[in-house]
């Protein structure tokens, strides 16, 4: 270990953009054994790691990279999905560059480990060696109701089969995964990826239900009487809106309601046919990873031009710098500073162009982050044919949440305890339907740790 002056940090492969922006493949290249090796071994092992303790998930990364220095996959692989349920994905698509590797000690100077990448290549050599998670059957009497097969539910799905519990999920859609499969593009994670992982799942005794609404095709009530305890896990998918003029005129879309619709064309499955932004001059306001996605996705479905605009710099974006930066590579523009004010239309209705203002940084808030300030008579025209508006999600609040005593908070959230139960006892909840929209790992943590309540309150 302790490598780091004498090896320098590398990034995996990626496809030349020429390539890769033709389809919805993933763009990195895995890495071979002998460089996950040789960059784990860069590792200095620290006492107090900044890197486990700033993981949601609290992952066993320095250990797992010494065990890849030392060349023991299967020690690696186990200790990688003790406390991760889908450590692939997250390797894939967490935003490293402000979790484990914005704190790695050698940022300083050096360049942090590449732990992504690493935890994607124990993964991918490890089911390629034909190792998988240990799960022992279904061992107890106590069944469990999950609602909603995102990275909450499979999270809270994984840690109470490998207790043995049984567990019944409800998909509304007609495959499981959630943001996972419909919200995340092929381009940064492969779909196969994540059926592998629902289909261990199953194996270890799980019973998915697709195409199953609860409220709609099958009640709570019905739930709540063959069930020990109810997860709910739905999400957050319901867009955030500007209140701008104009803002539901032909040709504005939600970004999620892009991103989904040509995920289930890429599927082969219906999809809106207006959705296609072939040789259209594309806006996409947001800053956020969601806002990358859909710039990204846009370049893949041949639009003429697609243009991003932000209220603040490319630094204080929330995304992913890594994500940013593929984006510029494939030819996505940014215009920075600058808010919109309303959409415009012609004399049909269509989408024309979005008026926006000038805006400048000022004094930070109560989290640090500069405020952003309009800069007067500073409006200007952008031109376009579609605007995607990637603003944010708030949760959807299904009635049957005030109808068994579930508690939201003012934006929907549903309100849970310390231990991710709700107001109603034997009812828990967690993710982005708790939290608002966030990070996939953080909803994997949720789903962990309301398994363990779970478990808990079995005993």
């Amino acid at each position: 270990m302790r490598e780091f002056i004498d090896t320098q940090r590398i990034e995996p492969e990626k496809r030349l953009v020429v390539e890769r922006v033709k389809d919805f493949n993933e763009i990195y290249e895995f890495f071979e054994t002998k460089e996950a090796a040789s960059q784990s071994d860069r590792c200095i092992q620290c006492g107090d790691p900044f890197c486990l303790n700033k993981c949601p998930l609290h992952n066993y990364i320095p250990q797992w990279l010494k065990a890849i220095a030392e060349k023991d996959l299967e020690f690696a692989f186990k200790l990688s999905n003790e406390p991760s349920p889908f450590p692939e994905v997250m390797g894939r698509i967490c935003p490293h560059d402000r979790l484990c590797e914005g704190d790695c000690t050698l940022n300083d100077g050096h360049g942090a480990i590449t732990i992504g990448s690493i935890e994607t290549f124990i993964n991918e050599e490890g089911f390629k060696n034909g190792l998988k998670p240990d799960f022992p059957g279904i061992t107890s009497d106590k069944r469990v109701a999950v609602i909603g097969s995102g990275p909450a539910g499979l999270s809270v799905a994984t840690y109470l089969l490998r207790a043995g519990i049984a567990v019944d999920m409800y998909e509304k859609a007609d495959r499981a995964g959630g943001l996972l499969t419909y919200g995340i593009p092929g381009f940064k994670l492969d779909k196969k990826v994540v059926e592998r992982r629902v289909k261990g799942l199953i194996e270890a005794g799980l019973n998915l239900t697709l195409n199953c609404e609860v409220g709609k095709d099958i009640s709570f009530d019905e739930l709540t009487s063959n069930h020990d305890a109810i997860f709910i896990g739905i999400g957050a998918t319901k867009a955030k809106v500007a209140g701008l003029e104009n803002e539901k005129a032909k040709g504005v879309y939600a970004a999620m309601e892009y991103l989904t619709g040509i995920q289930s064309k890429n599927f082969g499955e219906k999809y809106d046919k207006a959705l296609d932004f072939k040789d259209k001059n594309v806006v996409v306001v947001g800053g956020g990873d969601t806002a990358m996605d859909c710039v990204r996705t846009a370049k893949r479905e041949g639009a003429k031009s697609v243009t991003c605009l932000y209220r603040r710099d490319a630094h204080n974006m929330p995304g992913s710098q890594k994500e940013y930066k593929n984006a510029c590579e494939e030819g996505v523009d940014f215009t920075f500073y600058a808010s919109p004010k309303q959409v415009l239309t012609n004399e049909k209705g269509e989408v024309v162009g979005i008026e926006m203002i000038k805006t400048a940084l000022g004094q930070k808030d109560e989290s640090g982050r500069a405020r952003m300030e309009e800069v007067k008579a500073s409006e200007f025209k952008v031109n376009a044919d579609v605007v995607v508006m990637s603003l944010g999600f708030d949760p959807l609040v299904p009635s049957y949440l005030a109808a068994n005593g579930i508690e939201t908070n003012s934006w929907g959230g549903i309100i849970v305890n310390d231990d991710f139960e709700t107001s109603t006892s034997g009812v828990f909840a967690g993710g982005d339907c708790y939290r608002g929209a966030d990070l996939v790992v953080r909803a994997a943590y949720d789903g962990r740790e309301a398994a363990r309540s779970i478990i808990k309150s079995f005993k």
